[in-house]
């Protein structure tokens, strides 16, 4: 073996869908992990398989297509394919072995997906001496999946697991992809980040995440900008009129999504984590009504986190299913968990899978 490179999931603390719309997020990496463990071989071949599947799947540094790729080996081989054909020089690049194990969820909105593409990328950079920056490792991993595996996701995902560090979010900008560690030290506070995953699962290439995505880019045309990173709610408003009346609400959760962000990283300098609470609560709600990404499982959690005393809760990641998270003092976590998973069972849902999130670093290399 020539060594194990990890990446983490990610949870992210407020801006949803913004990210392709060349907006502002503030994920943070969490502790759960994928690993990749990868021994050189003699040809060009790059092969993979996993602890969870028992498909094996391959790809000719030679031949490397997108279209040749499919279910969970896409991701993992998309970055290969993508490396192929970014112009680097992979002459010298030897063929691998890559075994992959991952502790985060699949399906949860916690970025499993990232997580493979992210570990993968920093090994093969390693072992083909690639000399990618890691905004431009993400900017492949992203290209992996949207043409790969054919999810129109954003930016963020990839930067996170990549860039993440340790009692920090990461403030990114999704156009410029600028980044900013703003200390999240919510131990000193007394609070955590309780997790609840509904277990209800989702994926971002159906076609929910794809028909929000294409609002998003017909209210950027019809108002003639690049994207809606550029409109406020009052050019917003301005337009209404001209605007289909879905297409402009899940606009106004772009607009109002970014300038929450904003005001998320400004009120953590200023203020800390125990005054933001409000600006999740109005980013969850904006997702349930404005953008319709949210589920009665998602609902249930915030609800039943917010009664039990949590300063703020929203639903985090792509949506339709997986997620939620609540910001409460730790003295409360086990009562929260206790009343969300008695709101689950008294309306009939599965018992949620919950676990405190905690601001980890991103990929690198494990072992040799």
């Amino acid at each position: 073996m020539d060594g194990v490179w990890s990446a983490p999931g990610r949870v992210n603390l407020i801006g949803e869908h913004t990210d392709y719309n060349d907006g502002f997020v503030l994920p943070i990496a969490i502790t759960q992990r994928t690993a990749v463990a990868v021994r050189r071989r003699d040809d060009r071949v790059v092969q993979v398989l996993s602890q969870h599947s028992p498909l094996v799947a391959e790809i000719s540094l030679e031949t490397a297509s997108a279209e040749e790729l499919s279910d969970w080996p896409a991701y993992p081989l998309g970055v290969v394919w993508a490396i192929t054909e970014s112009g680097a020089d992979l002459s010298r690049a030897t063929g691998l072995d890559i075994y992959i194990d991952s502790e985060v969820p699949i399906g949860a909105g916690l970025s499993s997906s990232a997580a493979i593409e992210c570990a993968v990328a920093v090994a093969l950079r390693d072992l083909w001496s690639l000399e990618f920056s890691n905004s431009e490792l993400a900017r492949l991993c992203q290209r992996a999946e949207n043409v790969a595996v054919g999810a129109p996701t954003g930016i963020m995902d990839q930067s996170v697991s990549l860039m993440a560090r340790e009692g920090h979010a990461l403030f990114l900008d999704c156009r410029s992809l600028e980044v900013e560690h703003v200390p999240f030290d919510i131990d000193r506070e007394g609070l955590s980040v309780l997790a609840i995953d509904t277990q209800v699962k989702h994926a971002n290439n159906d076609g929910g995440y794809a028909s929000r995505r294409a609002s998003c880019e017909t209210v950027a045309a019809a108002l003639g900008v690049a994207a809606l990173r550029d409109v406020d709610l009052q050019m917003l408003e301005d337009h209404r009129h001209q605007l289909d009346e879905v297409d402009y609400r899940r606009a106004r959760h772009i607009v109002t999504e970014n300038q929450r962000v904003l005001e998320t990283v400004n009120t953590l300098k200023s203020a800390g984590a125990r005054a933001i609470g409000e600006l999740l609560n109005g980013s969850h709600a904006s997702m349930r009504d404005d953008f319709e990404i949210s589920c009665a499982e998602l609902d249930c959690a915030v609800e039943a986190s917010l009664e039990a005393g949590a300063i703020g809760a929203r639903m985090t990641g792509g949506g339709f299913g997986g997620t939620a998270i609540a910001l409460i003092s730790s003295d409360s976590v086990d009562a929260a968990i206790d009343a969300v998973g008695r709101a689950f069972s008294d309306v009939g849902f599965a018992a949620p899978r919950c676990f405190v999130a905690s601001a980890a670093d991103g990929a690198h290399r494990e072992s040799s």
